[in-house]
């Protein structure tokens, strides 16, 4: 059985931690992941997602000691996990959301194996699934490499691939990469540690790379093509969301589709077409806003905001 340290925080590696839990193959002698935070507006102290399950699961084992470290090197957790770790194979990491330093890194006997949600060497960094679906890629999946100092740099294990729909939102395409994570990884990690795969270095000269998002880059840019925004719409949701300011007021975007051109006899930006709010953008190219939420109230479709507007 082979001894593992998972480090995890989100959703996204929630399936990755369940399947090492229920794997035989496998002893998960620690899990780590961030505090936990304030969430909403009234600041509730909130847990992790991997915290959550590991709290309402019944796992294969019981008894996993859970860290939470503000900083990684915080005395307390730094003395833990520099006796535990060499004895362990491997460690693991699955949207875990800090940069390991090296020290750490070299702790495992067999480095630290990251399962990632795009095809690496296309879209290194922290918003890749989003980065996906706005560039209009064909497909995405995920990526089982070995973590070394640089960011998504290190030399692949393997990749499995999976179609982005034209309905694919960030939400749908990010639970079917973390199930597909979790359903590739222990084979994976297992022929890693038994020295049935051998790593192969990333084509550097391909990388693309994305960003940590904001709500700021959020707003939306009627410059650019209603296919490209209708994209992001999608890609963004639900995070960070889109909008744009209506009379000096953030109105959120939260699904949109592409109309025909625009009407030359109407207004250079706004008009109004089968009762639904229209922008016309970048070539011509016309955005058909089909459901919004305006500023302080309920989401809503585009035909009943209208109604309410005297003017569009």
């Amino acid at each position: 059985m082979k001894k593992i340290i998972f480090f995890g925080t989100s959703d996204f590696a929630v399936p990755a931690l369940k399947a090492l839990l229920n794997d035989e193959r496998f002893e998960v002698v620690g899990v780590v992941t961030q505090a936990d935070k304030p969430v909403g507006r009234h600041a509730i102290l909130t847990p992790p997602a991997i915290k959550k399950f590991l709290a309402s699961a019944v796992p294969a084992r019981t008894g996993i000691p859970i860290k939470q470290p503000l900083k990684l090197k915080d005395e307390d957790f730094k003395s833990w996990i520099t006796d535990i770790g060499p004895s362990c194979d491997a460690f693991v990491i699955v949207s875990y959301g800090k940069i390991l330093p090296q020290w750490l890194l070299d702790l495992p006997k067999k480095g630290i194996v990251n399962v990632h949600g795009s095809l690496l060497p296309r879209w290194r960094g922290a918003s890749p699934i989003q980065a996906a679906i706005a560039a209009g890629d064909a497909l995405s999946g995920v990526t089982v490499m070995l973590i070394d100092a640089e960011m998504d740099h290190g030399p692949l294990l393997a990749t499995a691939d999976e179609k982005i729909l034209a309905e694919d939102t960030g939400s749908t395409l990010h639970d079917r990469l973390a199930l597909l994570g979790g359903h590739i990884l222990p084979d994976i990690l297992s022929d890693y540690l038994e020295g049935k795969i051998q790593p192969q270095e990333q084509d550097h000269e391909k990388a693309t790379y994305c960003k940590i998002l904001s709500r700021d880059d959020g707003k939306l840019d009627f410059t650019k093509t209603a296919d490209e925004l209708e994209r992001l719409i999608r890609a963004y949701d639900p995070w960070p969301g889109t909008w744009m300011e209506i009379d000096g007021k953030r109105v959120k975007i939260l699904s949109a589709k592409i109309s025909q051109k625009a009407d030359e006899t109407k207004p250079a930006d706004r008009f109004v077409r089968n009762s639904s709010p229209c922008i016309t953008c970048a070539d011509g190219t016309v955005l058909e806003i089909v459901r919004l939420q305006p500023e302080g109230k309920k989401a809503m479709e585009g035909s009943d905001y209208l109604r309410g507007k005297k003017s569009w």
